[in-house]
């Protein structure tokens, strides 16, 4: 009766979807009911526990990942100073030469280095007081369906529920074996 009484329970989480009423008793599955709470939990912790607007600047801005963005960076200003700044202004092609342009490109990379940081910075708070991430999640949960909902809790504690179920029928079993036992030695 334990492995039952636990996947009963388990089922009870998520149905009924709908509330329904049996007997005079209102039956509502937890997550169903309590969906818009718990969105707006989920919410509160991915903001403030597990996604900050700051350490995504702190990643973007991190000296190794400003340096792998650099070839490509290095890429752009080398086609804006061969290409796209002849092809405005042909007159000073004319008087740049490869090592001007090397030069040129060296400059404009070093400063990019210092810059890029800034940039970022600026944007991220920007981002930040534009964007609610605890407003974001806390809508998009509560979006769900009840059956997305119970897809997505499926996926991440399938295995927790398996394991109370078969804790349940292992201890179901136990207890009916000792009162089992017990009531053959009274008797």
């Amino acid at each position: 009766i334990g492995w039952f009484t636990n996947w009963i329970a388990i089922k009870m989480l998520f149905h009924p979807k709908e509330p329904k009423k049996i007997l005079g008793i209102t039956f509502h599955g937890i997550f169903p009911k309590r969906q818009q709470q718990f969105a707006e939990k989920l919410g509160k912790l991915v903001s403030s526990e597990l996604l900050s607007f700051n350490e995504i600047e702190q990643k973007i801005t991190s000296p190794e990942n400003v340096n792998k963005l650099m070839p490509f960076v290095e890429s752009k200003v080398d086609e804006f100073l061969r290409i796209k700044l002849s092809d405005a202004f042909p007159v000073i092609s004319m008087f740049i030469g490869e090592n001007t342009i090397l030069q040129l490109k060296g400059i404009f990379m070093d400063e990019l280095k210092v810059i890029f940081p800034q940039v970022i910075n600026n944007h991220m708070k920007h981002l930040e007081s534009q964007l609610d991430l605890e407003k974001i999640v806390a809508e998009k949960v509560a979006g769900f369906s009840s059956d997305k909902l119970e897809s997505i809790l499926n996926q991440i504690m399938s295995k927790e529920f398996r394991f109370v179920e078969i804790i349940g029928g292992v201890l179901g079993f136990i207890i009916g074996l000792l009162q089992v036992l017990i009531t053959t030695i009274t008797a």
